[in-house]
């Protein structure tokens, strides 16, 4: 029976308990325990998965904080996450074309879409019965999985980077740009401004932008992640020197410091990603016809604003989840080309992948974490292991 990392409705109240209920002293390497998983037997459909390396999740962070719902309680008291991986295929069901023994693929955490492609649910969060891939081996839906482009360039640490973090700024990309192009169109202004915070899906949204010739802009308190970026051609701007917007003061001193760096007019188009004290900042360096894209919540579920403001100056807020899976499929032709992504200079071991969960917790890794799962890989990626 292969092992799997597991997150219980009641290694969730036990931390709690210790913590007295107080989410900023949750440990959540406490909660994250390793577990026994029974897979299930592979279908005409089914893929059967050695897992290679994954990467840490903020959606893992939400299930273990029970912050956003508590997710494991609502699946029946335990869950078994993690929503991108790399992985060699083991075998395949007799009715699927799309891979074979021996292939090396990526996932996405699309779980179950709706009539147009887009995600009902998420896979090996509230998708019922998913197991994720924080796991030894997994049994998933051939529609699950996508040929890994090994000859894209990038290692195997950084295409375990993106499975999950480059299909979802694909999306806020593509949303951000096509909402601003309803109210502004090419002919009226081509270049546009571009402003990300924090972390790693900011960072390949701001890739999207410079790739097609717009500025982009990476607002990081991470010295390291700004100097990838800067590598790249991509702006930066300390959030450290502006106290991570803590006050009025702090979001007011910053928007005049981005509408000094583009004449007085502010960026066309942010993507703030993490709610919390970084909305008000980046509502605040909007241009005229603005559009604030957001795909998650870290820093909290709930945010306000003047709608009378927003409607004067033609701003539009537009909270995105996830890609469809054709949208998955085009991120993934962009490995490499466009997504270069920054990575955590520490590669995690399959055992201490709960420490890995809880320093991305703290905001102290330099890059995204990646978690080495595999000790035996397979000859086709040898050589992309560092």
């Amino acid at each position: 029976m292969p092992q799997a990392y597991s997150i219980s409705a009641e290694s969730i109240a036990t931390e709690r308990e210790r913590v007295g209920d107080d989410l900023q002293k949750v440990d959540v390497s406490r909660i994250i325990q390793l577990d026994d998983v029974e897979l299930r037997e592979i279908g005409p459909g089914d893929v059967h998965l050695k897992i290679l390396a994954v990467s840490a999740e903020h959606n893992v962070d939400h299930a273990a904080l029970a912050d956003t719902m508590n997710i494991a309680e609502a699946r029946g008291g335990k869950i078994y996450p993690g929503n991108s991986a790399v992985g060699e295929v083991l075998a395949v069901g007799e009715a699927v074309a799309r891979v074979k023994p021996g292939d090396v693929v990526v996932t996405h955490c699309n779980g179950e879409p709706d009539a147009y492609g887009y995600p009902l649910r998420i896979w090996a969060y509230d998708q019922p019965d998913s197991i994720g891939w924080y796991g030894k081996e997994a049994v998933v839906a051939d529609w699950q999985v996508v040929p890994a482009p090994l000859d894209c360039g990038l290692d195997l640490w950084a295409i375990a980077a993106l499975p999950l973090r480059a299909p979802t700024a694909h999306h806020l990309w593509r949303r951000a740009i096509g909402i601003y192009r309803v109210k502004v169109s090419c002919e009226q202004r081509a270049r546009v401004d571009v402003l990300g915070f924090g972390g790693g899906v900011s960072e390949l949204f701001l890739m999207l932008a410079a790739h097609e010739g717009h500025r982009a802009i990476f607002c990081s308190g991470s010295a390291e992640r700004r100097e990838q970026l800067e590598k790249l051609g991509i702006e930066s701007v300390d959030q450290k020197q502006f106290n991570r917007f803590a006050d009025r003061d702090d979001v007011k001193a910053f928007s005049k410091h981005v509408k000094g760096m583009t004449n007085g007019e502010g960026v066309q188009l942010v993507c703030d990603m993490m709610r919390g004290t970084v909305f008000p900042a980046g509502m605040a360096v909007l241009s005229r016809e603005g559009v604030n894209v957001s795909a998650g919540w870290q820093l909290g579920m709930n945010c306000s604003y003047n709608s009378a403001n927003c409607s004067v100056r033609q701003l539009t807020i537009d909270h995105t989840h996830y890609e469809t899976l054709a949208g998955v499929s085009a991120a993934t032709e962009l490995y490499g080309h466009v997504f270069k992504p920054t990575v955590h200079r520490e590669i995690y071991g399959f055992e201490d992948l709960p420490r890995a969960m809880e320093e991305m917790h703290q905001n102290v890794q330099t890059g995204i974490p990646i978690v080495r799962v595999a000790d035996e890989m397979p000859e086709s990626v040898r050589n992309l292991v560092p």
